[in-house]
């Protein structure tokens, strides 16, 4: 099975920070003006997933969904979650405090890796 997000050594890094902080965590990438595509780290339960938002994989252990609307575009797509230094265009994450903000990195499946990729779950 192929998996559909990676998470950078960077990111795992903060990811750690994170959770000894607030506990168990959460990721949300949303597709509207507001926040563009940054990827958005809350506490567990601190955003609910719309109905038919999809559910990617797990960064560091924990759920990363992403909207629907914005999954139709990018399901062709691996996503390699990353942390930069700076403040994205959301202020709600929880690495933004801390002068992060992090950041998914896009490439396109090949045919093969298009044939074998993991199940996604769908929230209700």
């Amino acid at each position: 099975m192929i998996s559909r997000l990676d998470v950078t050594a960077k990111a795992t890094e903060l990811i750690h920070e994170l959770e000894a902080k607030h506990g168990e965590l959460m990721f949300y990438q949303a597709g509207g003006c507001c926040e563009g595509t940054q990827p958005q780290c809350f506490e567990k339960g601190g955003y609910y997933p719309r109905m038919n938002d999809v559910m990617i994989g797990l960064a560091g252990g924990y759920e990363f969904w992403v909207d629907r609307d914005l999954f139709e575009y990018w399901k062709h797509a691996h996503f390699t979650l990353d942390v930069l230094d700076g403040f994205g265009p959301g202020g709600f994450s929880l690495e933004t405090p801390l002068g992060k903000t992090f950041k998914v990195h896009y490439r396109l499946f090949t045919e093969d890796e298009l044939s074998d990729l993991a199940p996604l779950k769908r929230s209700e």
